[in-house]
């Protein structure tokens, strides 16, 4: 069992920066890719940015290269979006998630993800 706990969300204006946290439990947190994801009001989950286990790899949308960063800290159980130059656009609620797969195209797929935090709000004023 996976727990994941994001904090980082809040009120900026555009072209600020914010850096979420996803604070996992468990030892074997290295052992899975790690994915953030957002969804607006009225809108689908959207893919943002993903991570395999060890951190070799990442995998970015379009829409936020750039732009964010992810990054992990195994040994705290931690993944990390460091967002600069938001944009309105990037309101939403942000939520980090955890699967085991073998990759490929599996990292932007929200069905592939086994666990999920709660998510986390950012807003981003215009």
């Amino acid at each position: 069992q996976v727990q994941l706990v994001e904090s980082g969300g809040g009120l900026v204006q555009a072209g600020g920066s914010l850096r979420l946290s996803c604070a996992a439990s468990g030892r074997t947190f290295s052992w899975y890719n790690m994915g953030w994801f957002r969804q607006a009001p009225g809108k689908e989950r959207e893919f943002v940015v993903a991570i395999t286990g060890s951190g070799a790899r990442t995998y970015y949308a379009d829409s936020v290269k750039d732009r964010f960063t992810i990054s992990r800290d195994n040994a705290k159980n931690t993944v990390y979006l460091q967002m600069n130059s938001l944009k309105p656009e990037d309101t939403a609620v942000y939520y980090c998630a955890a699967g085991i797969f073998p990759g490929g195209s599996m990292y932007y797929t929200p069905q592939n993800y086994n666990y999920w935090g709660q998510g986390t709000q950012v807003t981003v004023a215009s």
